[in-house]
């Protein structure tokens, strides 16, 4: 009995290392789960997530029009005004195209804003690309401070070879922005400021035939 009694504590155990083993591997994969997600779409195109593309110029434009619409979300939380300066722009097929959108903040302090992007419909997702610089980084607006954000963009001619999307005639590019808590007042001084940051952007992409398209970083 006591060999069974020692036997059934020793498989207790087991199974509690097991279960704490399996919990601590589902907190570290929430932890990056972020991460993780944005680097499998990024290199897939899944979900609608833009690619990455090599130097282009106008050249390259077809003349297959479409259609890109724009669409621009606040999360619960964040004091910003966020808005897209036109809600769609006509365009062509390989044609690099230039838009803005739009953000205010609205509060009597600084907020660190990020922003996550989405295409849809999703098979236009890995032939979409654009140079936008307050994607996937940490943006502070001073009180009553505004930004005009420039976003440079051109749909690969690709699409028109893949049979999914070929067809496609609109895509919508939506942008989400999440307040970032728990900063520090040092933290929040040593962000980029979106507005500083979206004037030295507006410069560096006047030459629009001499661009490099990357996924969420303009370089």
């Amino acid at each position: 009995m006591a060999y069974q009694h020692g036997a059934a504590c020793r498989g207790r155990t087991a199974t509690l290392v097991a279960i704490n083993v399996i919990l601590l591997m589902m907190i570290a994969l929430v932890s990056y789960a972020p991460t993780l997600y944005r680097m499998f779409c990024q290199a897939t195109g899944y979900g609608g997530t833009t690619g990455r593309s090599v130097m282009i110029s106008r050249k390259m434009a077809t003349k297959v029009p479409i259609t890109v619409r724009f669409d621009a979300n606040i999360a619960p939380g964040l004091d910003w005004e966020f808005k897209p300066d036109r809600q769609e722009v006509k365009t062509h097929i390989g044609e690099p195209t230039k838009a803005y959108y739009h953000a205010r903040n609205i509060s009597d302090h600084p907020i660190v804003g990020r922003a996550t992007y989405n295409v849809t419909p999703g098979w236009a997702g890995p032939y979409f690309f654009k140079v936008v610089c307050f994607c996937f980084t940490e943006q502070r607006l001073e009180p009553g401070e505004e930004a005009h954000m420039p976003l440079l963009f051109y749909i690969d001619q690709d699409i028109l070879e893949d049979k999914d999307a070929k067809n496609i005639h609109t895509v919508t590019l939506s942008y989400t922005f999440f307040r970032q808590n728990g900063l520090s007042d040092e933290d929040i001084s040593t962000t980029r400021d979106l507005s500083i940051g979206s004037q030295k952007e507006e410069i560096s992409i006047k030459d629009e035939d001499k661009q490099v398209f990357y996924n969420d970083v303009y370089k």
